[in-house]
């Protein structure tokens, strides 16, 4: 007897019970709708719930996104009805950043490699630390030299801008740091205190300090010192660790990584809140899921005067009484996700087949990229650790990634002379830009009017790439 095989599809005069939760995994709303109820109607009624009439949203069924309507994706992943479908939503970028497509300017100027490279909040003007020991700024709008900035004695290993781009502080080789104001003169004398060379600089976040007057740095002679901007008196020096500090981040506390394989909590006082192990070799790389919110603080796209107040109500919607997210990457190959309540959640995230060298949370928080020396990068869940995708392209080890700030595309720089642009929506590489001469160290696209990246490299050059 003969049994047709009937392929089974859901009929459209049905109806499907869904809920909709936010990234957290909290249920925030239960409903039943038409099943052809399509993405504009889940914004419409997401955002009458929430009382965000602006806010755009995206919607996933597991790592599927929802595109078109909901009886698409329920055909798709073949649901059984009987349940309920579960749908995540996540906050969008009201702006939409256009992919880096070409090199606009080769700009020459440093004597050595250049090392470090971090745009001003608003994208106007790039900061650039080099091997000449010079700091250098430029102009983003007519692609030309300001000012150099002379005051160290040996290599410009790191720099980072206040909160309110007013500062920039730079560390060295020698374990020295300068400040320097808006006008790009040394402030004062340089700070002397680290025995061995810094690793990092990092501001007091503004929403816990509007006047921006403290800032903090590590070492690779095992220390934090906390600085004062007024005075440039160093107020505090944590013995944080027996070996080399390889990262040191300011947020709710401050987080230092070691070579001794451990990340240590601290508050501003020097106090050890707690002790994260988890790792079996060294710690090269730690980011935090408010990295871009604390950046972006006193600055928004819409309006680019600076408004100090709005710092801490920004960082209290981001986090929405959650707590922060920290990631770690690591010589054993791993990165692992920390929830930064005590004791500290964490999730271990294998799937690298060398030393993790840099990770980075997306700006909205969503994902995290991770570079590594088997020349891919990986793309992971924010919020579950989850493996996303993998990414190949680079035929060298990859240094740095930087993000665009609608979270939608990535950047990576390597030591095979060349950048890579990757769209996360296509999970592939989107544009191949080569340029450089040689290695590319850094890499930096620009926080807010983020048409354009910057990155410098063993050739000398700081190089600026636009749409």
């Amino acid at each position: 007897m003969d049994q047709t095989k009937k392929k089974v599809k859901v009929e459209i005069d049905t109806r499907i019970f869904i809920e909709l939760r936010n990234a957290y995994g909290e249920s925030t709303l239960s409903l039943d709708l038409p099943i052809t109820s399509t993405v504009e109607d889940l914004q419409k009624i997401l955002q009458t719930q929430l009382q965000e009439e602006e806010q755009i949203y995206s919607f996933f069924v597991g790592n599927q996104e929802l595109n078109k309507d909901i009886l698409t994706i329920v055909n798709e992943i073949k649901f059984n009805q009987e349940s309920s479908l579960q749908i995540v939503y996540h906050p969008q970028s009201l702006f939409r950043i256009k992919p880096l497509t070409r090199q606009t300017a080769a700009m020459e100027g440093h004597e050595q490699p250049v090392l470090c490279v971090q745009f001003h909040t608003l994208g106007h003007i790039l900061a650039t630390g080099s091997g000449d020991t010079s700091i250098r700024i430029w102009d983003i709008l007519t692609e030309t030299p300001v000012a150099t900035m002379n005051g160290h004695k040996n290599w410009v290993l790191c720099l980072s801008w206040s909160p309110d781009c007013l500062y920039i502080v730079s560390g060295d080789m020698n374990g020295h740091l300068c400040l320097w104001n808006s006008e790009y003169q040394q402030v004062g004398q340089i700070m002397k205190g680290h025995t061995k060379w810094v690793t990092s600089i990092a501001w007091e976040p503004m929403h816990i300090n509007q006047d921006c007057d403290l800032f903090a740095s590590s070492s690779k002679d095992g220390t934090v010192r906390i600085w004062s901007r007024a005075s440039l008196n160093c107020l505090l020096s944590i013995s944080a660790h027996q070996k080399c500090i390889t990262k040191m981040l300011w947020g709710n506390f401050i987080y230092t990584a070691s070579e001794d394989t451990t990340i240590n909590v601290w508050n501003k006082n020097g106090t050890k809140v707690q002790e994260l192990k988890g790792h079996a070799h060294w710690v090269n790389t730690i980011a935090l899921c408010t990295d871009f919110t604390q950046r972006t603080a006193c600055f928004s796209e819409q309006s680019q005067e600076l408004n100090r107040g709005q710092a801490k109500q920004r960082m209290q919607k981001f986090l929405d009484g959650k707590f922060e997210r920290l990631v770690s990457g690591s010589d054993d190959k791993t990165l692992i996700l920390w929830e930064m309540k005590k004791p500290a959640k964490q999730i271990r995230m294998p799937g690298h087949q060398a030393q993790v060298n840099h990770v980075q949370f997306s700006p909205d928080g969503r994902y995290i990229v991770s570079a590594s020396f088997d020349k891919s990068l990986r793309i992971w869940d924010g919020y579950t650790g989850d493996f996303i995708c993998v990414l190949r392209g680079h035929v060298g080890p990859v240094y740095q990634v930087s993000w665009s700030s609608d979270s939608r595309y990535m950047v990576s720089a390597s030591k095979d002379s060349t950048i890579k642009l990757w769209s996360l929506q296509k999970k592939k590489l989107l544009n191949d830009l080569p340029g450089h001469a040689d290695e590319v160290y850094a890499i930096d696209w620009a926080p807010i009017g983020g048409e354009k990246a910057a990155s410098g490299g063993k050739d000398k050059l700081v190089k600026i790439w636009r749409h």
